[in-house]
C-alpha cells in the first residue's frame, strides 16, 4: 500500500502520500484509528484496511476525488 501510495504521488501532482510508523506514531494511530496494518486513510474521509489490489486502491481514490451525484 506504501508503495502504490508514493508511486500515486510521484504520478500525480494532486495526490501526497504520507508513510507512517504506526508504533512510533501512536498519536496518530489513535486519531485514525489503527488496529491493524495497512490502514489507509485517504483525504481523511475513507479508509482502507489491509493490503488490496492496486487498481482497487486507484477506484477508491478516484471515487473520493469525484464523487458521484446523489440522485434526488
Amino acid at each position: 500500500m506504501a508503495s502504490s501510495a508514493v508511486t500515486f504521488a510521484i504520478a500525480s501532482p494532486n495526490i501526497n502520500a504520507t508513510i507512517i510508523e504506526a508504533e512510533e506514531y501512536q498519536d496518530l494511530s489513535q486519531r485514525y484509528d489503527v488496529r491493524g496494518v495497512p490502514r489507509t486513510v485517504i483525504n481523511d474521509k475513507e479508509a482502507i484496511e489491509g493490503a488490496v489490489p492496486v487498481g482497487v486502491f486507484l477506484d477508491k481514490i478516484l471515487d473520493i476525488a469525484n464523487p458521484s451525484p446523489v440522485p434526488h
